[in-house]
């Protein structure tokens, strides 16, 4: 059977902050003002350095010692995740929340590629979380049938939250409790996050942020794991981003010991299958079932109230808590994927554990990396590519120390500017990626959109002083359609009388290309001379009035009228068309970009004579 671990979590989870909050608001309630305006109180904020989960109760099971995959010989032809997969119950996860931990892994994977989430860590977190949503107990869009509830934070045994969401995630207009299979207190999924609406998502496209369905909770704890340009494969990053869930060094061992065996193999099981947890910590005491959570109506868990007569070790307490975004671990020492505690073995205070006679090796602290003293870009040319087109060069740079060596495991953020409507996958404006061992990161593919221009891109090593690197790009107008014929669409004789303006929509032209409509056609349209041999622009004669020309300037006369484009159906309508006191036979010229042109007779008469 699996183990737990024989500590609980008390008050624990909850921060110097949180206790300085709740014996504030105690103090306040025995003082005659206090309760004079009991009433009257506004819900208290959540403060900000609350765990995902509000330091609530979670399973304590740890993975079985054997893999969940056999080893393999070396002739063994089966590909890795290929081939039929045995081993021990733990390491199967239900179909449709194994699917959600995937699919939230590949979306981060594609907007923010140097965090590296693993979905294993999703698992892992979900596992101790909810013990994989209850066994799979979801449906098909992946919604829990049943809610997933952790205990009234109510401040006895846990933080202290009062009601952020009037009941509406949990049930409860007293105070929050986690929600759904990831454990999601109300405030944390509707309040801040990188736009400042919570950190909820919509991961399964329903146009919903539903913390009851994995798919959404599964999307949303991994954005939270990657926040604050985190990079999971260094260990230091990856303890920080789950003490922000639960502020217990217990709970990161425990997560840490489902992530290391998730990741040497686990198997699909059907939905409602999956193997439940048994045992939970901080149970006395914590809500209205001894579990600590509540799933509908039915309670399940191994309680364990004040009479344990087994003797519990002083707990590490982190330095502080992780929030999105800060620069600390949280915690104090280092840990290795498993902790110090071998999985499957019960923890004996003062005893260590060797399973199978071998010596358990001595985990090795995190080598520091490396400050960088430079960001450097790579490559001479600016990045150019035309409107509605990828970049087929990728923004790169180099990080590299004062001797001019790479610089590995930093994280670079690429921002793009307000002034392009370029973007990143996803839709993304920023994005950070971790240098590799080469010192290079190499920012995804980068869309352009419609608007077109230059603009400069800035790549910034993320906690570093290493002055930020520019890197400019240009978005080109795409090319104009060709045009071989320009067609009036009207044989009507174009006139009007000097002084006045010719009819309104007097002219109208339809371009094709071999034959067919050619839509999009920017044409320039030119009042020129009749010189044969070299036209130009007339000084006199009709004319168009500047559309975007205000005062004095409004009615000036403009002989030369650009930015008209052809409809969908290859018709352009001109302006109207002014005269002035010359009159006689005038010309107009409609060109295209490659040079196709149609040239027009307007006829000025002279005004009649007055008796």
């Amino acid at each position: 059977m699996a183990a737990t671990f024989r500590r609980r979590l008390r008050r624990g989870a909850a921060s110097t902050a949180v206790a300085a909050l709740v014996l504030a608001a105690l103090t306040a309630s025995q003082s005659p003002a206090g309760a004079k305006n009991t009433a009257a109180k506004e819900p208290e904020p959540t403060p900000a350095d609350t765990p995902i989960d509000g330091g609530a109760a979670y399973y304590t099971d740890l993975p079985p010692l054997n893999s969940p995959v056999p080893p393999r010989g070396s002739n063994d032809p089966r590909p890795d995740g290929d081939g039929i997969v045995t081993g021990p119950a733990q390491a199967g996860i239900p179909a449709t929340v194994l699917a959600a931990y995937k699919k939230a892994e590949s979306e981060i994977r594609a907007a923010d590629p140097g965090c590296r989430l693993p979905w294993q860590l999703l698992a892992g977190i979900g596992k101790v979380e909810s013990g994989q949503a209850r066994g799979g107990a979801v449906d098909a869009e992946g919604t829990t049938l049943q809610p997933i509830l952790g205990p009234q934070l109510n401040g006895r045994g846990f933080a202290r939250i009062t009601d952020t969401d009037g009941g509406r995630y949990d049930g409860d207009r007293t105070h929050d409790r986690a929600v759904g299979p990831m454990q999601f207190i109300p405030s944390t999924w509707s309040q801040g996050g990188p736009a400042g609406t919570g950190w909820g998502a919509d991961g399964n496209g329903d146009g919903k942020k539903d913390p009851n369905n994995v798919f959404d909770a599964a999307l949303a704890a991994g954005t939270y794991l990657c926040a604050g340009g985190r990079n999971l494969s260094v260990q230091q990053d990856l303890d920080s981003a789950v003490l922000g869930y639960n502020h217990s060094e217990e709970y990161l061992r425990t997560v840490l010991s489902w992530f290391a065996f998730y990741r040497t193999g686990s198997y699909e099981v059907p939905d409602g299958k999956g193997v439940l947890p048994a045992h939970r910590d901080g149970a006395n005491g914590t809500g209205d079932h001894p579990s600590g959570r509540t799933e509908g109506r039915t309670g399940h868990g191994h309680g364990r109230g004040t009479g344990d007569n087994h003797p519990r070790p002083d707990k590490t307490k982190p330095n502080g808590p992780a929030k999105p975004g800060g620069s600390g671990d949280g915690h104090t020492g280092s840990h290795t994927p498993g902790g110090d505690h071998t999985p499957g073995t019960p923890e004996t205070p003062g005893t260590p554990q060797t399973p199978s006679g071998k010596p358990t090796p001595t985990p090795k602290p995190p080598t520091k990396p490396t400050t960088p003293t430079a960001l450097q870009r790579v490559g001479d040319q600016d990045l150019t590519t035309t409107a509605g087109t990828d970049f087929t060069t990728k923004p790169q740079v180099r990080a590299a120390d004062a001797a001019g060596k790479p610089v590995a495991g930093v994280p670079v953020r690429f921002t793009l500017p307000d002034t392009t409507d370029a973007r990143f996958p996803g839709g993304a404006t920023t994005t950070t990626v971790t240098t590799g061992k080469d010192g290079l990161a190499t920012a995804p593919t980068l869309h352009a959109g419609d608007k077109t221009g230059d603009f400069t891109l800035r790549a910034t090593a993320v906690g570093r002083t290493a002055p930020a690197v520019d890197i400019k790009a240009t978005v080109k107008a795409k090319p104009a359609p060709k045009v071989d014929l320009l067609t009036r669409t009207s044989d009507k004789e174009l006139t009007a009388t000097a002084g006045h303006a010719f009819a309104e929509d007097a002219v109208e032209i339809k371009a094709t290309y071999q034959g067919e409509i050619a839509a999009g056609v920017p044409i320039t349209a030119t009042m020129i001379t009749d010189d044969p041999d070299h036209p130009v622009q007339n000084d006199k004669g009709p004319y168009f009035k500047d559309p975007q020309a205000t005062g004095d300037n409004k009615d000036k006369p403009l002989r030369t009228l650009t930015g008209l484009t052809t409809d969908a159906d290859g018709l352009l309508k001109l302006p109207k068309i002014y005269t002035d006191t010359h009159p006689g036979t005038f010309l107009l010229r409609l060109t295209t970009p490659n040079g196709t042109t149609l040239t027009l007779k307007l006829k000025v008469a002279a005004p009649p004579k007055t008796a």
